[in-house]
């Protein structure tokens, strides 16, 4: 916990002092500013998953496929995470954010290794400009493995995060098998590749900003893990990088977006991509947005399927350890460059 009496947090700074500018340490320089007049509308593809266990199973996974192929995020309804699993969670994170600052300070830390741990920005202790951003990150899985640390207060928080957790793994599973499928692997490849496996969440929370144009609540990134599973509030925010341009994704209730992140595109070798995408702010409303993070566990080693290695398309990355992409990842920080460019297979000739 902490115990100095800075303001650690960007939602205390914002509430304790009321401010009407945006202070210097969260101002990008104007080259890298969200320009938020230049922003398309453009939905991703919405996916019924109601038939992935049906006979219509081929036609979904052709559709998540192409999804992976041409977008790297697409949206999921009839996903089978009750709507009540996602009420009770959105309400739970709203509590956490909402306790005295020293009740939630009791999880503060600033080492990306921690397991549990409130922090701000993405990682504050290499950083150069801060992020309007408040998380509470916790590892999920195997879920008796963490569960006695994370916050007692709100009352139910362990219950209802357990009860997500469960949910969404249920639908990392069968998303990851479809993908597996759409590649032409079989369909417990992807899943055999990710040792005892790992799932993170985050609980974001982007207060309001009195200058949403000068700040990022994310700057543009990849995500460092398989798959993302995004649920958010009815608060737009999320944007996403296609054909060279900001796309705005806006919320619909109910539904999951889902996004390729860099252990995929490895595995892919290069199929599907893991594609940028940040989180602004507005100066009129909070945001909150949960994560879950499915990855391989540690020691799994990553590199491109054998099968889709040709003599046409050779590997593109060679194999790692994605314990050690995982430390490059949080060490170079959010950034517009994947830090895949690291495990770049060499040369033969």
């Amino acid at each position: 916990m902490a115990t100095n009496s800075k303001t650690l947090l960007v939602s205390d700074l914002v509430s304790s002092e009321k401010i009407d500018h945006v202070p210097s340490n969260y101002i990008r320089p104007i080259s890298e500013r969200p320009n938020l007049q230049d922003v398309y509308d453009d939905p991703i593809p919405l996916i019924d998953l109601n038939d992935l266990c049906g006979p219509n199973r081929s036609h979904v996974v052709d559709q998540i496929g192409l999804a992976c192929r041409k977008y790297g995020f697409f949206q999921v309804k009839n996903h089978g995470v009750p709507e009540s699993t996602i009420a009770n969670m959105m309400q739970i994170a709203r509590e956490f954010f909402k306790l005295p600052e020293q009740e939630r300070l009791k999880t503060y830390s600033d080492d990306p290794k921690q397991t549990t741990r409130l922090s701000t920005s993405f990682n504050i202790r290499t950083e150069k400009v801060a992020n309007w951003r408040d998380f509470l990150r916790l590892h999920c899985y195997p879920i008796q493995d963490y569960i006695n640390e994370w916050p007692t207060n709100p009352a139910h928080f362990r219950a209802h995060v357990a009860e997500y957790s469960h949910s969404t793994r249920d639908l990392a599973l069968r998303l990851v098998d479809a993908i597996s499928e759409s590649l032409g692997l079989e369909k417990d490849y992807i899943n055999k590749q990710l040792g005892k496996h790992g799932q993170h969440m985050a609980l974001n929370y982007y207060p309001p900003c009195p200058q949403p144009d000068l700040t990022y609540g994310l700057p543009g990134h990849t995500d460092g893990n398989l798959i993302t599973i995004l649920l958010q509030d009815e608060v737009p925010g999320l944007q996403v990088m296609r054909d060279g341009h900001w796309v705005a994704v806006r919320p619909v209730p109910n539904t999951f977006i889902i996004n390729i992140g860099d252990q995929m595109q490895v595995i892919s070798n290069d199929k599907y991509k893991s594609v940028l995408h940040r989180a602004v702010v507005n100066c009129d409303r909070e945001r909150l947005s949960i994560p879950t993070f499915y990855c391989p566990s540690p020691d799994a080693i990553i590199g491109p399927a054998p099968k889709l290695v040709t003599l046409d398309d050779p590997a593109v990355y060679r194999e790692f350890t994605y314990g050690e992409y995982y430390d490059k990842f949080w060490n170079k920080g959010l950034a517009s460059v994947s830090c895949l460019d690291m495990f770049m297979a060499t040369s033969s000739v």
